[in-house]
């Protein structure tokens, strides 16, 4: 792959760390990376801003953000009137599938990202799925990263009359979250810039700060605890909220 001509890959944003980490990782690898981003009809859309600050920052090629309304749909908490879940260990967070799992999500927004890599002209996929959500997550899991692959081959032009190989990358897959935090600050990645939280509180000031006890917010700010590190973003006190 030529520094001076990079090739097209697109890269799964959603403005959380995890999203940002594999963003910075897909330049780290050599591509000039399309973000993609989706305004899903999620409860909140302070991600959406934290993707354009990540695309930003992140040297992304171009970024994009479809209109695309999984509300319609519901049947998860990040889409529908049901309570996200707060205070839970890791052993209710990892058993089952959670509430807030949207219904085929990222096969919904992997099939999107396939459509815009056959404009392109690329063949690399990346996303930021790794080992701790796919132990919940259905749309997390190797064998549905394979899967999907196979399926490039067959639902595009590119792969059914030009024998192209698409490829999902998946470079957190096998981190912890400590793993990702790491990973972030050997790429340079300002993670202030993100937002991981389900349910997040706007201050009177105008700052948003993340609830710290729903999943994500424990699983990220176990990550930091890992490799000795203070989050940079704000959190919100329960008794003022």
């Amino acid at each position: 792959m030529s520094e001076m001509n990079p090739q097209p890959a697109v890269c799964l944003l959603s403005g959380g760390m995890d999203s940002a980490v594999c963003l910075a990782q897909a330049r780290a690898d050599g591509f000039a990376v399309h973000a993609l981003s989706f305004s899903y009809g999620q409860r909140h859309q302070v991600e959406l801003e934290a993707a354009r600050r990540v695309a930003q920052a992140g040297g992304a090629a171009d970024h994009r953000t479809v209109e695309l309304n999984l509300r319609t749909l519901g049947g998860s908490a990040l889409t529908d009137d049901l309570e996200v879940p707060k205070a839970r260990d890791e052993a209710q967070i990892g058993a089952g599938v959670p509430v807030t799992y949207v219904p085929a999500r990222n096969t919904v927004f992997l099939s999107v990202a396939l459509g815009w890599a056959e404009v392109l002209g690329a063949r690399d996929i990346y996303i930021g799925v790794n080992a701790v959500d796919y132990s919940g997550y259905p749309d997390c899991r190797p064998e549905f990263l394979r899967a999907f692959e196979a399926l490039a081959s067959l639902a595009t032009a590119a792969g059914a009359e030009q024998g192209a190989q698409f490829r999902v990358r998946a470079p957190l897959l096998d981190l912890t979250k400590g793993g990702i935090v790491q990973r972030a600050f050997d790429l340079g990645v300002d993670l202030g810039l993100t937002h991981t939280c389900y349910d997040p509180w706007v201050h009177p000031s105008g700052e948003v700060r993340s609830c710290g006890t729903c999943d994500a917010c424990i699983l990220r700010l176990k990550g930091f605890a890992e490799v000795g590190a203070i989050d940079p973003i704000s959190y919100c006190d329960p008794q003022e909220r």
